[in-house]
Parts: C-alpha cells; sequence; structure tokens
C-alpha cells in the first residue's frame, strides 16, 4: 500500500539540488536568481530553497514542439535591461529618489 503523500509539506531543494534537477550548474542557477530569470525561490533564514513544482514550471516554460516555434520564455542568465527594477531616472547618489 503505498502512503498518502497528500499529507506531506512540499518539498524544496537546496541549490545545488535544483541545479541538478534542473541540470544546471549550480552557478548557473544563482546568476539566473540574480538577474531575476530564474525560478521562484523562498528565502529560509539564510538559505535559498526551491519549491519542487516551481522547478516544474520554470522548466516547462522553455517548451517547444518544433525548432520553428518561438523561442520558449526561459531567458539566459545575463542582465536584461527589461526586468531592470529601477531605472537610471529612479536613481541619484546610488539611491533611490
Amino acid at each position: 500500500m503505498k502512503p498518502d503523500l497528500s499529507d506531506l509539506p512540499p518539498r524544496f531543494l537546496r541549490t545545488p539540488e535544483a541545479a541538478r534537477f534542473l541540470g544546471l550548474s549550480g552557478r548557473t542557477l544563482e546568476k539566473h536568481r540574480c538577474f531575476g530569470t530564474g525560478p521562484a525561490y523562498c528565502k529560509l533564514g539564510g538559505r535559498v530553497v526551491y519549491a519542487f513544482d516551481d522547478l516544474q514550471a520554470w522548466a516547462q516554460r522553455g517548451n517547444v514542439t518544433s525548432t520553428s516555434d518561438p523561442r520558449g520564455r526561459v531567458l539566459p542568465a545575463k542582465r536584461h535591461p527589461q526586468l531592470n527594477r529601477v531605472s537610471a531616472p529612479d536613481l541619484q547618489d546610488g539611491r533611490r529618489a
């Protein structure tokens, strides 16, 4: 008889486990986190954790069925101007205006 898994809390993965699950390096996952292009994560104390469902959802955003399909919505781990949260005019002497 299988145990009822609905009673268990959601499974969280640390960065190395999450990176292994996605087939990425831990450093690439850290870059995605810094640039805001990666999967949703939580901080529990000082630890970064990823919910298993969030990792699956993020990976599925890149699904395509053909090379002629538009590219998936998973961005590379680099700065993207459209994702900047604070624009240059909003800053004065390195602080928000």
